[in-house]
This record gives C-alpha cells, structure tokens and sequence, in this order.
C-alpha cells in the first residue's frame, strides 16, 4: 500500500513508477485504488469509469484498464454532493453525511474487486486517498485504514517536501496510525524535492532516527508528461511563453482538464476563471464539467456568455467540449435529474436542446472520423477519444463536428463535442495551433517533442532514486 501525508504529495505518480518496475521485472501485478474522489476520469473498453490515475497505473503495469482497479468513483458535484460511480456506473448522488452510512457496504465491494485482481494478478499496488492520519474518519475510512487493517499490506508513506513542513507530515502521521496499523509501515519516500539532493542527507536521519522506519527515497521534481488526477493540480499550472494564447474557462466543477495537457505543451494556456476577461486570447475553450446547469449559471451571471460571443464576433475560434458543448447550445432542459427541474437559456453558438432526461450515462471509447468543415476541423482527419456525460443534444439542421457526433458552425470557428481526448491527439493539437499561427501571419515550428514512454522514464526516474530493491522485498 502506497498512503500519503496528505493529498497531493505523490501518491498516483509513485504507484504508477511502482507498477512501471514491476513489469520491467516481469513481476504480474495489477494497480488498485479502493475509492477515489476525481473529476478526471477514463472510460474503459467495456464502457466502465473509473479514475484516470488508476488507468494510467494500469497501463504502466502493462494492462488493460477495468472498473475492478478502481471500484468507487467520487465526483463532486458541489454542496457538499458527489455522484458515486460503483463498479463503473452511476449509482446515487449522495450527500456527505450519508455517504458515510454506506461505508460498510462499499468496503465490501471494495474488497470483493481488490480479490478478483488479487486473484488474476497475484500482485496489488494499492493507492491510498488523502492523508493516511484522518484520525477522525479511521471508523470509515475504506480507501487507507479500513483497508490496510483487511489486507495487511506492507506500508510505504509519501511525504511532499516542496510545501515545507516534511518532518512534521511524517513522523505525525506516524505517531497518529491506529496501534496496529503503525507497525504495516515499511518505508518512507520523501517527493518533490528541489535542489541538492546532499543537503537532506541530514534531514534523512533525523526522520529515520524519529520513526524508526527506512527513508527508502529523495525523489526530486519531475515534469515527465503523465497526467494529472484532481483539480489540486490546476494550481500547479502555469501559462507558457508562446505567442497563441488560449483561454480555457476554469469551471467551478471542471473535470477531464487532462484533455488540454498536451495542448499546453505547444501553446500558452491559462485557465481563466468566469468573469475575468478574454480579451487578447486567440481560442478559447469551455471544457467539461461535472455539473453542466450550475456551472452555465455560473458563466452567464459572471458576464462568460456574453465574453465568449463577443470573443465569436472579432473572429476567435470558440470549443466547447463536452459539458462546454451543452452549454454553447441555445438551450438546457432538466427533468430533475442533473439538477432543479426547468429550462435554462444556454450561451447560444449553436442552435439545439441539450436535455437531462434520465439518471444514465453515456461512457464508451470512440473513434471518429472529421467533418472537415472550416479552417480547423479541416486538418483534422480521424481522432480518438472517449464520451463521459449525461444528458442528449440535438440540433437540427447543423452540421456535425465529426462524423456522427457534435456540431460546427458555418465557418468552422463553433464547434461543439461530446469527445473527451480530442486534444490528447497530436493532429488536433496541429490543426488548433497551427490555425491559429496562421491567422497571425506566423509560421508554427511544432517543438519536437521525442518518441519517449513516459511511464519509463518515470521508472527511470523513480529508479534513480529509491533503493527499490528494498520496495521488491514485499513481491516475493
């Protein structure tokens, strides 16, 4: 088990490293996280969601992604509301305080999916979530001790040392587990270090001399391209140098931002809260959300509607990406089912209903072909990519983005999609960047970017600086 000082030191990464090793070693394992709470999400083949992370874990270990390796999903829905997805669907949306009701339940499940994979695998690399020391949720908590008192697993904590305060993350933790939890703790990896690796060498035995546990790690910051897990890592992100600017609407409840992660890499991408202004953006691009209703309500109160049509008439190309897509519609319907039931006016790009009949969703992975309509879906030709939303949109009469799916305006510069991944594909990062260079009267020089795994070079990496020799101890 992988547990965490807190949330945000590196948890996902270091399970993903793990997984990656093992499979170098030819070691069957398979990746778990018992119950994650994430807006980034990933759709498997036979149409289950899970969270990201636990996909790309999976595909570091070599596997396919299924909904066994992550079977509680919690998306936020604001009030203190999440969506559960179990086993890959949507079971209920539930309020914290009863969540908490359902714990005993949802450990079972958990566990039941945690030995199937034990089963197949003969390995786990389990994922904790949040902070291992919750010591008020220890009688509920199913993602760290709940499960670590079932398993009885082999601990390793990971503290962040770049926020300051590592010894404190550490030896509290420690000194706050349950009796029979503490002594599970095998080894310390101390993450996101800058500077001279020397200088903690110190630091290294004042943890070892107060806990009593091996420091197996010093692992400095990296910025090898996996992506990110939960909305904490927008705080992170920082807009480049380039000359194309483009707006991203920062969603109160945005989720899959992992889906513009390379489009950052060629392009300078700011994710602008609603209200702030668009002037001087060469695109801007409303992404997907986990509650479509609230955050328009939210876009329009703020003055982001009329922006982003003010933006459509000087001429800057508008993407709406899933709930994005909804939203540029001239109207919502709800029947009750994503939010109050009514009729809510859209920002109205694109004529067409989306409406929210029915408590399910659609998740499945697909292909799908350009519509070539204007001066950027025109350099698209087949993109791939997943749909995760509720609700139906129809437009009559307007023309479709891709083939089967989405819409585009006449001239190209609306488009609207259901497809989550559209710019994790290079030749739409292409068509979108060099577009826009164009309309500048500039040349794209594409930044070479090498033909490299990242889940190896984070094994590398994470290699390089762990004694996983010592980590390899518990797969034998």
């Amino acid at each position: 088990m992988v547990l965490g000082t807190a949330s945000h030191v590196g948890k996902s990464t270091v399970v993903t490293a793990i997984c990656r090793s093992l499979l170098r070693r030819s070691i069957r394992h398979a990746p778990f996280k018992s119950q994650n709470m994430s807006l980034n999400s990933y759709v498997t083949h036979d149409g289950g969601e899970i969270g990201i992370a636990q996909a790309m874990q999976a595909m570091a270990a070599g596997l396919d992604p299924e909904i066994a390796m992550n079977p509680i999903l919690l998306k936020p829905k604001g009030d203190q509301t999440s969506q559960i997805v179990l086993m890959g669907k949507p079971y209920r949306d539930v309020r914290a305080s009863s969540y908490y009701q359902e714990t005993d339940h949802l450990l079972t499940i958990a566990m039941e999916a945690a030995h199937l994979l034990q089963q197949r695998y003969g390995h786990l690399v389990i994922e904790g979530a949040g902070g291992a020391a919750e010591v008020n949720l220890y009688s509920r908590d199913i993602a760290n001790i709940r499960l670590a008192r079932v398993l009885r697993y082999p601990i390793i904590l990971v503290a962040d040392i770049e926020r300051g305060g590592v010894f404190a993350q550490v030896y509290g933790t420690i000194a706050l587990l349950p009796d029979d939890i503490r002594p599970l703790v095998r080894g310390i990896i101390i993450n996101k270090f800058r500077g001279d690796l020397a200088l903690f060498q110190e630091g290294i035995g004042i943890i070892e001399d107060l806990c009593k546990v091996p420091v197996l790690g010093l692992v400095p910051s990296t910025d090898i391209a996996i992506p990110s897990e939960d909305s904490l890592s927008l705080k992170d992100k920082r807009a480049g140098a380039d000359p194309i600017k483009i707006a991203v609407i920062h969603l109160p409840r945005i989720s899959n931002f992992t889906d513009f992660e390379l489009l950052e890499r060629h392009a300078s991408v700011t994710y602008v809260p609603p209200g702030n202004s668009l002037q001087g953006y060469d695109a801007v691009i409303i992404p997907g959300t986990k509650n479509t209703i609230e955050d328009l309500e939210v876009v329009q109160a703020s003055g982001t509607g009329d922006q982003i049509k003010d933006a459509h008439r000087r001429g800057v190309p508008i993407i709406g990406i899933c709930g994005g897509y909804q939203m540029l519609c001239t109207q919502i319907t709800d029947s009750g089912v994503e939010s109050c039931k009514g009729e809510y006016e859209g920002i109205s790009l694109i004529p067409g209903v989306t409406r929210f009949m029915d408590y399910e969703k659609t998740t499945t992975q697909v292909t799908r072909t350009s519509s070539g309509i204007g001066p950027i879906l025109s350099r698209i030709t087949e993109v791939t990519g997943y749909e995760i939303h509720m609700g139906e949109t129809e437009h009559p009469g307007v023309a479709e983005a891709f083939e089967g799916e989405g819409a585009v305006s006449p001239d190209g510069l609306v488009i609207g999609t259901y497809l989550h991944g559209l710019f994790t594909n290079p030749g739409a990062v292409t068509a979108l960047v060099s577009y826009l260079y164009e309309k500048k009267g500039m040349t794209w020089v594409p930044h070479k970017e090498e033909e490299v795994d990242p889940f190896e070079t984070l094994a590398d990496h994470f290699e390089r600086y762990v004694r996983f020799d010592e980590i390899l101890k518990y797969f034998r």
